[in-house]
């Protein structure tokens, strides 16, 4: 991802974050005056957050509900639960990362598809998913994955109801061009390490000055975590994990999941705190 953060987009990183239950945050709706409030202290005005949740709501993403205390509010639907559950793993547990790294021989998901001539506009929406789940262009109509992807690819075609178009292989790479020739073709490489350069350019500063500080303010610490991971959380569907052994030696995504991993241990606890104290101050 490029450019300044949308509302749209931080409000899903909100809700993925702290939205979620669990340590004292919200499993319930979160009210809107407090979306407002935290979505304020990473730069969003209350016009611009109004608007975005309406669009969410639209698109299924939220649903409008009631506090216990009364309050109206937005809560995850249960497809963006599932959605957010299934980008964990991409987002916490980033394969460039030690022990989540892949190994050569970890095997290979191939996704084909057929879609009917009058329902072509299914055609471009399989693809722009494939994609964003971080396939790769095998030949016209064959993407290609780490086989690591195999569940999220699941969940995501049967909830896009797209699974009836497509069928699913796992298997090794056997041609006579070596693999790591291979994914060049397949994945535009340059273009995935620009993006984690991207990235490093603009947290690992971040990542510099926390370093300078024993205790972390909690509403900074808010602040940085939620953009830092709204930066963060789009780099692992656009690089899918491709084993390391297949990867230039200096590939920038190895630093960039330290990098986020090193922000994420530093600010989420006192991060939280802040969300709990601002729920705490509206009564909610």
């Amino acid at each position: 991802m490029t450019g300044q953060p949308t509302p749209r987009s931080l409000i899903v990183t909100f809700y993925g974050a702290y939205g979620r239950g669990g340590a004292g945050r919200p499993a319930g709706p979160v009210p809107i005056a407090a979306l407002i409030r935290l979505l304020g202290a990473v730069g969003v005005d209350a016009p611009s957050v109004r608007s975005a949740v309406s669009r969410l709501k639209r698109r299924g993403l939220l649903v409008a509900d009631r506090t216990d205390a009364g309050a109206a509010g937005y809560a995850l639907s249960e497809d963006a639960r599932q959605l957010l559950d299934d980008g964990d793993r991409r987002i916490y547990g980033h394969p460039a990362t030690g022990d989540g790294a892949r190994e050569a021989g970890g095997g290979w998901l191939l996704a084909v598809f057929s879609v009917p001539e009058q329902e072509r506009h299914k055609r471009h929406l399989l693809r722009s998913r494939l994609a964003r789940l971080g396939f790769g262009t095998a030949a016209p109509g064959v993407w290609i994955a780490p086989d690591h992807l195999y569940d999220e690819t699941r969940h995501t075609l049967a909830r896009l109801e797209l699974s009836p178009y497509v069928d699913l292989f796992r298997g090794a790479h056997a041609d006579f061009e070596p693999t790591e020739q291979a994914v060049r073709r397949w994945w535009d490489l340059e273009q995935l390490a620009k993006l984690h350069r991207g990235f490093l350019d603009a947290q690992e500063p971040v990542l510099e000055r926390w370093a300078e500080r024993t205790v972390p303010a909690p509403e900074d610490a808010y602040r940085d975590y939620v953009l830092a991971l709204d930066s963060w959380r789009f780099l692992p569907y656009a690089d899918p994990g491709l084993p390391p052994a297949l990867l230039p030696r200096d590939w920038p995504g190895i630093r960039a999941a330290e990098v986020f991993t090193s922000l994420h241990d530093r600010l989420y606890d006192a991060g939280a705190g802040y969300v709990r104290e601002a729920l705490t101050a509206m009564r909610v």
